[in-house]
């Protein structure tokens, strides 16, 4: 059986999904402007999903300083990339268990006669 309850929520959300597999994918720090443009996220939707995941110790935001104004700019924490690969399993392990039981649903159905 299929426990989708360990299933990370906080990284789960699609908009929090795509923006952990940026910010892990491509080591370094990100500006906000670098991640609304890449994602194509609005300005509110960026910096809710950032504060969920930074809340959740997934991510941790420095200010840069620089010519003009500060930029705040985000990169995974240690903790943020374990949670992300350790979602990825899971989601490789769900994958696996769902061809297994279609496999097996499937030899049942001819055996049966079924179509």
């Amino acid at each position: 059986m299929i426990d989708f309850s360990r299933l990370d929520p906080v990284i789960h959300e699609r908009g929090r999904l795509a923006i952990m597999t940026l910010l892990v994918s491509r080591p370094g720090s990100w500006s906000f402007a670098d991640l609304r443009h890449e994602l194509d996220f609005s300005d509110g939707n960026l910096i809710t999903h950032l504060r969920t995941l930074e809340n959740a110790g997934y991510l941790r935001s420095d200010k840069e300083q620089g010519k003009g104004r500060p930029r705040t700019v985000y990169s995974p924490s240690p903790e943020g990339i374990r949670a992300f690969r350790q979602h990825l399993d899971l989601l490789a392990e769900l994958v696996k268990s769902g061809s297994r039981s279609s496999e097996n649903s499937g030899k049942s159905r001819k055996k049966s006669g079924e179509h």
